[in-house]
């Protein structure tokens, strides 16, 4: 189910249950987790991506292992807020998930994901990560950075209720 907004989400995540986060590329997806009491997002790993039914079964397991209540996909908005191109592949990439058995009942919601490839890379080079390091762990860095994010605003949603 793709949650049209945050609120929304919050509202049908199931208690006791992480998060998943994803930083969608051409080559690659980036994969973060969050904790059962959605206060800290970790990085966990990067899918080279084959084709849709073989990512989202790779997915699928990790979100079936994990026992993942929802995920947050990062939406990639042009830097005035509009969607392009890529931005509706994202939105296509959630509902072709929407119809597979392991996802049907997840819910599913979009974050800004602007400069958070950036900031990642930012965080690595501060960290002095080596060069052939950053490439293989930035996409899981910044679905890191979008995950969090949306944690930060649930955790602003709930002591606001």
């Amino acid at each position: 189910m793709i949650c049209d907004d945050i609120e929304g989400f919050a509202a049908a995540i199931p208690a006791g249950r992480g998060l998943m986060g994803l930083d969608l590329g051409t080559k690659t997806i980036g994969v973060a987790v969050s904790d059962r009491l959605l206060s800290a997002a970790t990085p966990l790993e990067t899918v080279k991506r084959v084709k849709f039914t073989a990512d989202a079964a790779r997915l699928g397991e990790i979100a079936e292992k994990r026992e993942i209540g929802g995920v947050i996909l990062g939406l990639p908005a042009n830097m005035d807020g509009t969607e392009g191109p890529r931005a509706q592949s994202t939105r296509a990439f959630a509902r072709n998930l929407t119809r597979l058995e392991g996802f049907a009942g997840l819910p599913i919601a979009f974050w800004d994901e602007r400069l958070s490839t950036v900031a990642a890379e930012r965080a690595l080079l501060e960290a002095d990560t080596t060069r052939k390091r950053r490439a293989e762990v930035i996409d899981a860095v910044a679905a890191g950075y979008i995950l969090q994010g949306a944690l930060d605003r649930l955790r602003h949603l709930r002591a606001g209720s």
